[in-house]
C-alpha cells in the first residue's frame, strides 16, 4: 500500500530523508514540515557581494568512510560536482592543526617523524603510548567515557591533552561526559574485535554500512581529498535539494509549519500545527532534536519522552572574523585548546587557509572563526538568552591576539549563538536509544528517529540517517 510519510524537520537530515523517500514509488506523498523560514538547518553561510563567504556552522566536510561516500554521491545527484572545492592530503591545511597549550602553539605532531620523536606539548613520543596500547588487555564495561577509555589505553597525557581538545572541537563537549561507544565507534569496535584500537586500526574491525562509490566519491578516494566545501558555501548543499524536491510532484515543503502535537490515530498519525492545521499521515519520521519531539508526543508515550528529553544539546557562539592582510603566524586548519588551557575558548579555524576562494575578490585578508562555549557555555558566559552579541564578539578577538600575536582589529565580524545546535552523546547513550527503539517497536508506532540526536553528528552521519531513515520504510532504492 502507498504510504504518506510526514518529516518533521527541514534540516540536512529531513531534506536527505526526502529526496530518498522520493525516490520511492511506494510513497504516495512526503510532507516536510519545517517551523523557521529557511531550509538547512545548522548549514548556513553568509555571502557577500565581494564574493566573500563565511559558514555559520558547519565548514569542510570529511569524504572519509561509507558516510562521507554517501554525501558525494549525493552531491553528484544533485549536480554540484563543478561547485567543490577539495583540500587534499598534501595541503598544508591537511598537514598542519596545532593545540593552544600553555600559552603557545604547538603543532601537532604528524607522519612516522611525528611519532618517534618527542613534540611539545607532549613530554614523551607518541610512539611509545602506541606500542604499549597494544598491550593492555581489554576493557570489561558496556559503554565508557571517551577520557577514560583514552587514559587506560594510551595514557592521561593524550587523554588531557589531545582527547579532551578534539572533543571540544567535534562535539563542542567534555571528554569526560562523552560516551566513546557513541562518539567513536571505530575506536570501542577496534578494542572489541582485536582487543587494541592499534591492531583494530590496521587490520579494520569489518562491519560498518556498504556504500558504492560515485565517479566523484571515486575521486575523492583517488586524489586523497581530506576534506571539501562549496564555492557558495555549505549552503549551497540544501538549497539544491530543495531545488530538486520542489520539482517532485509526490512531495510537499511547508516552512513555518511548527508541529504543536503529534496523536496516534487508527494506525497512523493526525499531526496538529500551531495555526490549528491538522494532517494526516501513515508513517513520521522526525530529525527534530530529541527533547523537541519529547513536547510534541502524545501522553500515552510518555515513558519515551522521558528517554528523549535525557539527551543533553550545548550551545556555541560562532564568532566570523575577517583581517586585512595575512595576519597567521603559522598556517594549518587552526587549533584547538584543551579544557585545562581556557574552558570556554573551544578553538579558532583558519578558514582562509583551506578555503582561499571563499575569500572576498580583491586585496589580500585572512578568514577566522572562534568557536566558544559548549559544554563550558553557561560557566564562561551566563545563560545563552543574556549574554550580549558584544561580550562574545570582544571574547573572540582577545583570543586571537593573545593566541595568534594579531594586533590589528577585524574590518568585519559575524556573531552567531547556536542555541542547542550538537546533541551529547553522555554515557550510556547507546542503552538510551536501544529502549526508545525498543518502545517504539513495542508499541507499534509509525515513528522513525533520526538527525543528530543519535546516531551521530556529523553532517556525513545527519546525511546519511535520513538516508537509512528512508530506506527503512522503503527499502533500498
Amino acid at each position: 500500500m502507498q504510504k504518506v510519510v510526514a518529516v518533521l524537520g527541514g534540516g540536512i537530515g529531513g531534506l536527505s530523508a526526502c529526496h530518498h523517500l522520493s525516490k520511492s514509488p511506494n510513497v504516495s506523498k512526503i510532507v516536510l514540515l519545517e517551523r523557521s523560514g529557511r531550509w538547512g538547518g545548522w548549514l548556513s553561510s553568509i555571502r557577500r557581494d565581494d564574493g566573500a563567504v563565511f559558514e555559520q556552522g558547519p565548514r569542510g566536510v570529511r569524504p572519509a568512510g561509507a558516510t562521507g561516500r554517501n554525501t558525494l554521491n549525493m552531491v553528484s545527484e544533485l549536480g554540484l560536482e563543478s561547485e567543490i572545492l577539495p583540500v587534499l592530503k598534501d595541503h598544508v591545511a591537511s598537514k598542519n592543526r596545532f593545540l593552544y597549550v600553555k600559552g603557545q602553539l604547538h603543532k601537532m605532531p604528524s607522519g612516522p617523524g611525528g611519532a618517534i620523536r618527542t613534540i611539545p606539548p607532549f613530554s614523551r613520543p607518541i610512539i611509545q603510548s602506541v606500542l604499549k596500547e597494544i598491550l593492555i588487555r581489554k576493557g570489561t564495561e558496556e559503554d565508557e567515557s571517551v577520557h577514560a577509555f583514552v587514559t587506560r589505553r594510551l595514557g592521561s597525557e593524550l587523554a588531557d591533552i589531545a582527547i579532551d581538545s578534539l572533543c571540544r572541537g567535534v562535539f563542542a563537549g567534555d571528554s569526560r561526559q562523552l560516551s566513546v561507544r557513541s562518539c567513536f565507534p571505530p575506536l570501542y569496535e577496534a578494542e572489541r574485535s582485536r582487543g587494541s584500537i592499534v591492531l583494530g586500526m590496521l587490520m579494520g574491525s569489518g562491519g560498518g554500512p556498504k556504500v558504492d562509490p560515485s565517479d566523484l566519491a571515486k575521486r575523492a578516494s583517488k586524489e586523497s581529498w581530506t576534506q571539501w566545501s562549496l564555492k557558495r558555501g555549505m549552503q549551497t548543499f540544501p538549497e539544491a535539494l530543495e531545488d530538486t524536491l520542489k520539482r517532485r510532484e509526490r512531495v510537499e515543503l511547508h516552512h513555518h509549519a511548527k508541529v504543536k502535537s503529534l496523536n496516534t490515530n487508527s494506525g497512523g498519525w493526525e499531526i496538529k500545527l500551531d495555526d490549528d492545521i491538522s494532517l494526516k499521515a501513515d508513517h513520521v519520521i522526525s530529525t527534530l532534536p530529541a527533547s523537541e519531539l519529547a513536547s510534541v508526543l502524545p501522553s500515552a508515550a510518555q515513558p519515551l519522552s522521558d528517554q528523549l528529553r535525557s539527551i543533553a544539546t550545548v550551545t556555541v557562539a560562532v564568532v566570523n572574523l575577517e583581517y586585512e592582510g595575512f595576519i597567521l603566524p603559522v598556517t594549518g586548519f587552526g587549533h584547538l585548546v584543551p579544557s585545562s588551557e581556557d574552558p570556554g575558548l573551544l578553538g579558532v579555524v583558519y578558514d582562509s587557509v583551506p578555503f582561499p576562494q571563499h575569500n572576498r575578490s580583491g586585496g589580500l585578508t585572512t578568514r577566522l572563526t572562534v568557536m566558544m562555549g559548549g559544554a563550558w557555555f553557561e560557566q564562561t558566559f551566563g545563560h545563552p538568552d543574556s549574554v550580549t552579541k558584544q561580550t562574545l564578539l570582544d571574547r573572540a578577538t582577545r583570543a586571537v591576539t593573545s593566541h595568534l600575536g594579531v594586533n590589528s582589529q577585524p574590518v568585519w565580524s559575524c556573531v552567531a549563538l547556536l542555541k542547542n545546535c550538537i546533541p551529547q552523546y553522555h554515557l550510556g547513550h547507546w542503552k538510551r536509544l536501544e529502549k526508545m527503539r525498543q518502545y517504539i517497536s513495542n508499541h507499534n508506532l509509525p515513528l522513525t528517529l533520526a538527525g543528530a540526536s543519535y546516531d551521530g553528528v556529523s553532517v556525513n552521519d545527519v546525511i546519511f540517517s535520513g538516508r537509512t531513515a528512508a530506506e527503512g520504510l522503503t527499502g533500498k532504492t
